[in-house]
């Protein structure tokens, strides 16, 4: 699966959807994306700010209008409205890798739930994102599995076979 594939199937022919198996190309080339996006949002992030500090002669009276703050904000409001159009799809894909491997995708949902008890909750998510990282990265189950049909049968090569 090539990148633009990818990202074309997580976010509109899958976007929340949670059945089937996605192949390890289709997950990081999907993650690939959001990282990239996300880049050049700080990117944005940095020239908005900068901008408006060059404009702005009364910078650092404490005014939110004035100063880096309208640059923060109107970035800070991008990187909302593009965190909230991908976090469906992005757990979604999450989920469908882990069918790869033959797991239920309830894992994810246990992770995060964990993550948020005082505590033990960071400590556990630090271990669970790196075993999850592992996870992604192992190829998946041969041939069809209770999850469904092999993602790489039927002509798709997978790039990190």
């Amino acid at each position: 699966m090539t990148f633009s594939e990818s990202v074309r199937t997580c976010l509109r022919e899958k976007y929340a959807t949670f059945s089937g198996r996605a192949s390890r190309s289709e997950y990081w080339w999907y993650f690939l994306f959001i990282m990239l996006v996300y880049f050049a949002l700080i990117i944005v992030m940095g020239v908005f700010g900068g901008a408006t500090a060059a404009i702005n002669p009364n910078m650092g009276n404490g005014d939110l209008e004035n100063g880096l703050g309208m640059g923060m904000i109107i970035s800070i409001i991008l990187i909302g409205v593009f965190w909230l159009a991908v976090l469906l799809p992005s757990i979604a894909v999450v989920v469908r890798r882990l069918h790869d491997r033959n797991l239920s995708g309830w894992w994810y949902l246990g992770l995060i739930l964990v993550g948020i008890v005082p505590i033990i909750g960071p400590i556990v998510s630090l271990v669970g994102g790196i075993v999850f990282f592992v996870i992604m990265c192992l190829k998946g189950t041969d041939g069809p599995n209770k999850y469904g049909a092999d993602p790489l049968k039927g002509g798709e090569a997978d790039i990190f076979s």
